[in-house]
Parts: structure tokens; C-alpha cells; sequence
């Protein structure tokens, strides 16, 4: 279970005023290319659930992600997440063509096929996907996360912070955003689902 505080910057104007703040403790920018898969008849979404392909720093690396039975309340993002790394050239090919994606060596893509009861006859289709420059910081003993999440129709900004006690970590980021004048929301909804969206949070 992957348990994150999400809170969603206001504008462009908060997030560079934020990351200058946090400029010392910058350890790392990733550059993500997120992109989602899954089948002809939704029996992901159906239940819930979400398959990924994520490509860092122009297909130098690609992680494989399943997640299901999500929760985002208050700000705190729960969910059940599995992780695998894939061969980015294989992992770009099953973009381009989503069949492959039945014929790849996959832990992930065996989960998918047996849990979610998925036959021979079942395909895979690409929904898309989005860009995002995540800049990653040690601040305070815990470690940051400030996206900037390009979308075809927009753009959003947020700071995420996976930890075993997100209520504590939440008070720690709210004092310290409003100290420093940073507007914020509590994050109401997965990346994800803003993407299947199609708009921008209110």
C-alpha cells in the first residue's frame, strides 16, 4: 500500500515560489512520460484499476506500474501499487502497438492476465498519456516530490510526500506552505483521473 500527502499548488506562480524555497534541497529532476493502458472492454477501469508504462529521461529507463483501490481523501492518496521494471525499447514498441503488450516477460503483465481473468481472445489498447518534470528534494528528513504535470489541456502543479504517517507530514507541509504565503488545495483527485477528465481541477 502506497500512502502519499498530495496537495495541489495553485499556479505556476506557487510552484516556482515554492521550488525556489526548497532550491538547496534538491537532490534530482526526472523527466516522466506517463502513458496507460487498458482493454478493448475497460476491465481495468472497471475495477478500479490502472495499468502504466512510465519512460524517465528520454527512455533511458521504464517502469511498469499496476495500481488499484484507490482512496484520495483529504489530501491523502492511498492505494495498492506493484512495480517492475521493462527493457524501454520494449516497453516503447507496446506503445506503438498495445497487442505487444500480451507478449512481453512481465510479472506485472502476468498479474494483469490472471487476477482481471483476461483470455486470449482480450486486447489492450493505449489511452494516452501525459508529461511530467518531477523535481525530488530532502528537506526536513523527508522526501519531496513537486510535479509539474503538462496535460494536453493544461497544466497542473503539486507536491506529493509518501510517508507512514501522513497526517503528521500533511501539518508539516500546510505550516510551512502558508508560512511562506505558497496557495494550496488538498489534491481531490488522482493525476490520472484528471486525465481521463479531460479539464483541469477547479
Amino acid at each position: 500500500m502506497e500512502v502519499e500527502v498530495k496537495l495541489r499548488l495553485a499556479d505556476a506562480a506557487a510552484h516556482g515560489q515554492l521550488t525556489t524555497i526548497l532550491s538547496p534541497y534538491l537532490r534530482k529532476t526526472l523527466h516522466q512520460e506517463n502513458v496507460f493502458f487498458d482493454t478493448t472492454k475497460s476491465d481495468l477501469s472497471s475495477q478500479r484499476a490502472v495499468l502504466r508504462l512510465r519512460f524517465l529521461d528520454n527512455d533511458t529507463r521504464c517502469i511498469a506500474s499496476l495500481k488499484s483501490r484507490p482512496t484520495l481523501v483529504n489530501g491523502v492518496s492511498r492505494v495498492e501499487e506493484d512495480e517492475e521494471e521493462l527493457e524501454p525499447l520494449t516497453a516503447r514498441a507496446c506503445v506503438e502497438d498495445p497487442a505487444r503488450l500480451r507478449e512481453i516477460q512481465s510479472r506485472i503483465l502476468k498479474r494483469v492476465k490472471e487476477e482481471f481473468g483476461l483470455g486470449d481472445e482480450v486486447g489492450f489498447v493505449c489511452l494516452g498519456g501525459f508529461q511530467n518534470v518531477r523535481m525530488v528534494y530532502e528537506w526536513r528528513e523527508l522526501k519531496l516530490e513537486v510535479d509539474e504535470t503538462r496535460y494536453a489541456f493544461g497544466i497542473c502543479y503539486e507536491i506529493e510526500c509518501e510517508s507512514g504517517d501522513p497526517e503528521a507530514v500533511k501539518r508539516v507541509l500546510e505550516e510551512f506552505l502558508k508560512e511562506n504565503g505558497i496557495s494550496y488545495s488538498y489534491s481531490e483527485m488522482s493525476k490520472f483521473a484528471v486525465f481521463r477528465s479531460g479539464k483541469l481541477p477547479c
